[in-house]
């Protein structure tokens, strides 16, 4: 046991401990009142399902962050990771495919034992609630769809990360940054017309009067747009979103088709304003920047400690190797990343707050009020999230504060 594995173990004791106790806070936190916000969109029986909804996810939340845990330091002290080292070297593939390969197996194994939670969730708690609208058949094939991107996009830029910190000495860092850089980019530019269709079918929205307010709205506030598309969601889901995607001449809107099955027009169309604020805003140019230089000083980071034997020894590896190190450096990072994780979810709460009052001042208030509304009840979201959950897990700030904000009141805090 060295400074190494401690420093892991404490982030990943940490990292449990606090999640438990905001779990706890937040259950304790449910409030048998529906708050009076609410009393035109929900009815005392929806409520207490949103309630039940909330409590059933958050212990299921716990068992399956208990179990990887539970998992992680069995295989980490039962030798797994050198005993995995083992068996890939043996293959004799090359530095750069065994190293794939080890990656590779141990994404695999954790998929694997990870199934019969994501299959429990889907279609016994989402079914229980009424959301679930996926089938075995679209299950199993967005599980292939996801594994063949995986290999096809991911493949290549691990192979070239594992190529820079194998074969480049002083600058393998900046050159790793740079590619994980341009791949980024590049699959934001593509993501809207090559792999979001993979797993969704994207329509035009349809002439008519829904079309033409947004084009209307659009014009009014100078954004130009690919397009405004409508997402079959309902073939996953009853829930349902909005979102922006894409940048340049490839930036459009999608919503799901149950968003507009269950919001009039003038609600989805302060939905639409609400996703142009991000835009307007620079939200998305910010986290990208954000997200890039972070990115650099992980590679900087990893740079610096991957030759250090103490990280192997830490996890009983008896070679040394850059793929391994990619792995246990990421679990070293994780107090970095935890830190991290909470400022961004701090900036992206602020985010929402300013793309509400973007879309409240650029069209009108009580159409987004009335969105997000419908959008709590028919998800059915916490109305009365403990502060510190929402410290540690909310990119939106709880809905009744977005309310709140919108209606002119103590908001932006």
């Amino acid at each position: 046991m060295n400074i190494f594995a401690v420093i892991i173990l404490a982030t990943l004791a940490i990292d449990f401990v606090l999640n438990l106790v905001a779990d706890y806070y937040n259950l304790r936190s449910l409030d048998e009142g529906l708050p009076g916000e609410f009393s035109d969109v929900y009815d005392e029986e929806t409520y207490a399902q949103s309630q039940a909804y909330t409590k059933e996810r958050t212990k299921f939340g716990i068992l399956t962050s208990a179990f990887n845990l539970v998992l992680l330091l069995g295989f980490w002290f039962a030798g797994g990771f050198n005993w995995l080292d083992e068996i890939v070297r043996g293959w004799e593939l090359g530095v750069i495919w065994t190293g794939l390969a080890y990656i590779g197996l141990l994404i695999l194994a954790k998929s694997v034992l990870s199934l019969p939670f994501s299959i429990y969730s889907t279609f016994v708690i989402e079914e229980k609630y009424g959301f679930n609208k996926t089938t075995p058949r679209t299950f199993v094939m967005d599980l292939l769809k996801g594994l063949a991107l995986g290999v096809v996009l991911g493949g290549p830029l691990l192979a070239g990360i594992l190529a820079f910190f194998t074969f480049i000495d002083q600058y393998a860092w900046l050159y790793a940054w740079g590619a994980v850089t341009a791949f980024t980019l590049f699959v934001q530019f593509v993501a809207p017309t090559w792999i979001m269709p993979i797993f969704n079918d994207f329509e035009p929205l349809e002439e008519g009067d829904l079309r033409r307010k947004i084009r209307s709205y659009a014009d009014k506030v100078n954004f130009a747009m690919e397009g405004v598309y409508v997402m079959d969601g309902s073939k996953r889901s009853s829930k349902s979103n909005a979102f922006f995607t894409g940048f340049g001449k490839n930036k459009r809107i999608a919503l799901y088709d149950t968003l507009i099955d269950n919001h009039t027009e003038d609600e989805l169309v302060a939905v639409l304003a609400h996703e142009i604020g991000h835009y307007k805003k620079k939200h998305i140019i910010k986290n990208m920047g954000i997200s890039i230089l972070q990115t650099g000083i992980m590679f900087f980071l990893l740079s610096v400690f991957l030759n250090s034997r103490g990280l192997f020894d830490a996890f009983y590896m008896e070679q040394m190797s850059v793929y391994a190190g990619l792995i246990f450096f990421g679990m070293l990072y994780a107090p970095i990343d935890m830190i991290v994780s909470v400022f961004m979810q701090v900036l992206s709460r602020k985010y929402e707050f300013e793309a509400d009052a973007f879309a409240s001042s650029t069209y009108r208030r009580q159409p987004m009020i009335n969105a997000l509304k419908k959008l709590s009840r028919d998800n059915l979201s916490n109305l009365t999230p403990h502060p510190f959950y929402v410290f540690l897990n909310y990119s939106h700030p709880p809905v009744l504060q977005r309310i709140k904000a919108i209606r002119g009141g103590d908001s932006y805090n």
